[in-house]
């Protein structure tokens, strides 16, 4: 089953069971699915952008309690990390470092990576590997360290 249509079931659910947060944050992410159709004129979405929406509706919601907290608003914030739950389930399960660092190491090795300068191959061909299992801003650190 596509992560669309695990969405309008669990949206279902949401309604029978008035869950206004979850219930919110799967109409903004049907709504997400919805305007990527529509904008690439193709339909149907493939897997990988199915999951790249996700992962735009996750840092947006991330990025938005974060400022909340830095402006003592927990009222606000809240609503957002409850929506981040919501929507975390449609990921696959996040690596740990370690293991980040693993595939980080394989990748460089496998490009060939001398220094800082490759940083950009290294980057490309391991954010492909890691879609969806690690955050890009992990991703960058391990590597600018690893090439260093």
């Amino acid at each position: 089953m596509s992560i669309q249509q695990d969405v309008v079931t669990k949206m279902k659910a949401a309604m029978k069971a008035k869950d206004t947060n979850a219930l919110t944050a799967l109409r903004a992410l049907k709504s997400a699915f919805m305007l990527a159709q529509t904008e690439n004129g193709a339909g149907a979405l493939s897997e990988a952008e199915e999951l790249k929406i996700v992962q735009k509706q996750v840092k947006q919601r991330k990025d938005s309690a974060k400022v909340y907290q830095e402006q003592n608003r927990a009222d606000l914030a809240e609503p957002e990390l409850a929506e981040v739950a919501v929507l975390e389930q449609f990921l696959p399960a996040a690596l740990s470092e370690a293991e980040v660092e693993a595939i980080v190491v394989a990748v460089i090795s496998e490009v060939g990576a001398s220094g800082m300068k490759d940083m950009g191959k290294v980057m490309g061909l391991a954010s492909k590997k890691l879609a969806g299992q690690a955050d890009g801003n992990t991703i960058a650190k391990i590597v600018k360290a690893q090439l260093q």
